[in-house]
């Protein structure tokens, strides 16, 4: 089992957007997959809801609800066989909820948006995330993703300077494109639309899923293979009647 933290003390960044897409890309290759909601807005949860019984299965758990009838730990089980954990997570999380949050880890993909603002947050968040021991013993991986990229913009620039200097990855650029709310309506991930309108999208997260397979222990040639495989399977189950979008 593979667990990958979205995270990042500011909020609006596209943590829910990179945890549902990362999970669906996860679910269509086959992988039995959990997606873990610790945000007060349930957003994710709300995404998993609205997928169709068509689409790859998805098991949510509603992790910012306190259950009053079962311990935490059990709240928070996942079931048995599950190969990716995916966990979504509120802006400000700070002390030691991030420092639980990092210990039940092994892989943090960090989104950050081109503005100044979003830097000088990020770059802040990343001292105070170096301070952690399993990351400073590389026991959990870190990597830094453009969210809602424009690529041909100044800001984007200063970013992506930014990003290229920071001490952790930076693994992928990801535009800022209507296929994701498009998909995100139906409770579908960019990988699960049909279509060449989405292959632009689709082919900009190929270094993030290759980046976090390797570090679920595979190789990333195969991933790569795979996920171009995953989108056939999508386009399958489309043609038989579900799955989604033109």
């Amino acid at each position: 089992m593979h667990r990958v933290l979205l995270l990042n003390s500011k909020g609006g960044c596209g943590k829910t957007t990179i945890a549902t897409n990362l999970a669906g890309a996860c679910a269509s290759r086959g992988l039995a997959t959990v997606l873990i909601d610790h945000d007060g807005q349930g957003s994710s949860t709300r995404w998993i809801r609205a997928r169709t019984p068509q689409a790859a299965p998805i098991h949510g758990i509603e992790a910012y609800e306190q259950s009053t009838s079962m311990t935490r730990s059990f709240q928070l089980r996942v079931p048995e066989g599950t190969e990716r954990v995916i966990i979504d997570t509120p802006g400000n999380v700070k002390g030691k909820e991030l420092q639980d949050l990092v210990d039940r880890t092994d892989s943090i993909i960090i989104p950050v948006l081109s503005s100044q603002i979003d830097i000088d947050a990020v770059s802040k968040f990343l001292l105070e995330l170096g301070k952690s021991r399993r990351i400073r013993a590389g026991a959990v991986r870190v990597a830094l993703v453009a969210n809602r990229a424009r690529e041909n913009t100044v800001m984007f620039l200063d970013l992506e300077r930014f990003l290229l200097r920071a001490e952790f990855p930076f693994i992928a650029r990801l535009r800022d494109s209507q296929n994701y709310i498009r998909a995100a309506e139906h409770g579908l991930g960019i990988h699960e639309l049909r279509g060449s309108g989405a292959r632009k999208d689709r082919d900009q997260w190929l270094s993030l899923l290759a980046w976090v397979e390797h570090g679920a222990a595979g190789t990333v040639g195969d991933f790569v293979a795979s996920a171009h495989a995953a989108v056939k399977v999508a386009d399958r189950r489309t043609r038989q009647g579900s799955l989604a979008l033109t």
